[in-house]
């Protein structure tokens, strides 16, 4: 490992701060913070923490002395001074002389010690942090460490590896009493320059922040060196089909697998799905059911990912349905399994702990790679982001002897620990949340505010757009998925709905929304324009529809399709044929798929939309529409029983009205202001 280090960029950070009154410690406390923070191989999403013991001016203007640590919620890579809460160090200290302290009371005083009550909750390891001498203290999760220490003899592999430059520390749970078995560990030689926390991690300190951290990767360094020394060959590859299904196949049967049903509805996950040599190697060995199965690299982990991976047969090509069968079977093996441990471990600690979902968080699939699994699409990237260097340091152990990790009770203590669980706490679920929402048209005004508006109620969504850069900027803003696609192209939608299951692992609902309006007077338009219409405004829906159904089906869990049939549909506009006929067309088409697939538990609806101004068109962009209509721009608002403007945003509420309509299916709701002669009923 490689430090990165220079004293430039140091500097730099140093005069960046201070303009907001920021002190050289902190600052260079920052600097070396992202440093290990930006290399996955040391630090991986929130894991990890660093300090600095500096000097600071509280509210009454007094001087002294104070802890910065790593605050709860802020990851190294991107840390910001905001992120270091600076506590009183001197109570901190006098805390070693206890004989105990429970886990709320060393959060409620550390927090009783912070100059600034606004700051984020000091890490759970703030207690290891003060006890320690030196200025600046950095811990991580080394990958090449961890190999080391998850061996059944990782502290005698240490030993050799390290010698007596570092000191090493048994596995204790993060709190109190890890804190005061390393500061004893300490004690008993205090030249050393780290801490090796078997199986949990390094720590390094100095008096610079650069000496701290050119330890941590000095002795990265050396363990890495250590694990390509004797390596032998591991992970023998297991018999495979010989065609194996691509992941946009599996994925959707695996997410609907994973998906709990709740009161008759369906809490589904979002997948993120990984491969590349390192992964098939390690999904495909013969032993994998062994080595997968033993449990975390790092307790930091299993919050985010459970004990175990998901573990799938080969899903071959030409038998699909069996493996459907095979994956719930899985599942259901997973759910009751984690059922048993759960009940197993809380009986142990008094029956107090409230079971978390049995759903797993990481799938393995032999001849294709890992899934992520997540509430989010943000949680899926982040269990798959450690599943990949879970297999990285699996590797390594298995290289060099035989992966070994804490026991079943510890994983269980960490999983279930109050200070743990305060990391992933959230507010209530948005009602869209966990549901992958594809808009077509997305691009424009109204499919603008229709994806928008599926973020807003928590939905991952898919901006799918013929114009690449329309697509772009609006899934950029949204913070969606942009996908370019010619709805009237079989295979265009095909690549397009791949995109989105390789993104999200599924798709829950489809905002049809693509269209254009040609005009013409029926007994003069030329039958070229009549067909091309109908290809967009008719045919393009259906081939959308077909695919999502194709998805919704493998899922199991249902789904929704919302078509944008316009007020053309049920009330034909002079010289409109050639746009009116294929959007009756398609609220028939609604309505068969609401007849066809009533049984797959996927629901079909349309919105009726009549004279809708964007937000994206100016003044005289309205004119020219209503010209287009017949209308001059003082009549636009003629036929509007409420006499009130219509915007995009109104139709795409309609649209996510529908999608959440559990029980509603081949209705059609309008959206106009008031016309009566496009009224249904």
């Amino acid at each position: 490992m490689r430090s990165l280090w220079s004293d430039a960029d140091a500097a730099a950070m140093i005069d960046r701060y201070a303009k907001d009154g920021v002190n050289e410690d902190v600052a260079l406390r920052v600097y070396t913070s992202r440093l290990l923070g930006g290399d996955p191989q040391l630090v991986l999403h929130g894991g990890g923490n660093t300090s600095v013991k500096t000097t600071l001016v509280d509210f009454l203007g007094d001087e002294g002395e104070v802890l910065c640590v790593k605050g709860s919620g802020w990851d190294l890579g991107d840390i910001e001074p905001a992120g270091l809460p600076a506590v009183r160090l001197a109570p901190l200290r006098r805390l070693r002389d206890r004989a105990s302290l429970s886990d709320e009371d060393m959060v409620n005083f550390q927090r009783a010690n912070l100059l600034d009550m606004t700051s984020p909750n000091p890490s759970v390891e703030t207690l290891l942090h003060a006890f320690l001498p030196h200025k600046f203290v950095d811990h991580t999760h080394s990958t090449a460490v961890l190999s080391l220490t998850d061996q059944p003899d990782g502290e005698a592999v240490c030993a050799e590896v390290f010698g007596a430059r570092m000191g090493a520390v048994p596995y204790i749970m993060p709190g109190f009493d890890l804190a005061q078995k390393a500061l004893e560990v300490f004690a008993q030689d205090e030249s050393v320059e780290g801490l090796i926390l078997h199986k949990h991690g390094v720590f390094t300190f100095g008096e610079t922040a650069q000496e701290s951290y050119d330890r941590m990767i000095e002795m990265v360094s050396l363990a890495e060196a250590r694990l390509q020394q004797g390596r032998k060959a591991v992970f023998v590859g297991a018999k495979l089909p010989s065609q194996i299904a691509p992941a946009t196949d599996v994925a959707p049967i695996l997410r609907g697998a994973c998906a709990l049903e709740v009161d008759g509805d369906y809490k589904r996950m979002v997948l993120d799905f990984r491969t590349g040599d390192t992964i098939r190697t390690y999904v495909d060995g013969a032993d994998v059911a062994r080595y997968s199965q033993t449990g975390v690299v790092t307790p930091d982990h299993n919050i985010r990912t459970k004990n175990f991976p998901l573990l799938v047969p080969a899903p071959a090509a030409d038998a699909l349905d069996e493996f459907k069968v095979a994956v719930q079977q899985a599942v259901d093996r997973y759910v009751a399994d984690y059922h048993v441990y759960f009940a197993r471990n809380n009986v142990r600690v008094g029956g107090v702990k409230t079971a978390l979902d049995p759903m797993p968080r990481v799938a393995l699939v032999p001849g294709l790679g890992l899934f992520g699994i997540g509430k989010s699409a943000g949680e899926a990237s982040v269990a798959a982001d450690i599943a990949e260097n879970t297999v990285g340091t699996i590797t390594d152990a298995e290289a060099i002897g035989c992966f070994d990790c804490i026991p079943e009770t510890d994983m269980f203590d960490i999983e279930y620990w109050s200070l743990e669980q305060a990391k992933l706490a959230k507010g209530a679920e948005k009602p869209m949340a966990r549901q992958v929402v594809a808009v077509t048209g997305g691009g424009g005004g109204i499919g603008a505010a229709i994806a928008a508006a599926f973020v807003r109620e928590g939905a991952e969504v898919a901006v799918l757009d013929v114009d690449p850069d329309a697509a772009a900027k609006v899934a950029n803003r949204i913070g969606g998925l942009a996908v370019t696609c010619d709805v009237t192209s079989a295979d265009s939608v095909q690549a397009a709905f791949a995109a989105i299951v390789a993104r999200y692992g599924g798709v829950d609902v489809v905002a049809s929304n693509a269209g254009a309006a040609w005009q013409g007077r029926i007994g003069d338009v030329s039958d070229a324009t009549l067909r091309q219409s109908f290809e967009l405004n008719f045919f393009g829906h259906q081939i959308v529809a077909q695919a999502a159904v194709k998805i919704m089906r493998a899922q199991d869990t249902g789904g929704g399709l919302v078509f944008n049939t316009s007020k053309q549909a049920v009330n034909p506009g002079q010289d409109f044929g050639p746009y009116g006929l294929p959007k009756a067309a398609t609220l028939s088409l609604m309505r068969q798929y609401a007849v066809d697939h009533g049984a797959d538990g996927i629901r079909a609806n349309a919105v009726n939309a009549d004279r809708i101004r964007t937000g994206l068109l100016d003044d005289d962009m309205i004119a020219a529409r209503s010209k287009a209509r017949g209308v001059s721009e003082a009549d636009y608002m003629a036929g509007n029983l409420l006499n009130r403007e219509v915007m995009a945003e109104d139709v795409a509420d309609a649209f996510v009205y529908l999608a959440k309509a559990a029980k509603t299916t081949a209705a059609v709701v309008t959206v106009d202001g008031g016309n009566i002669a496009a009224a249904l009923r």
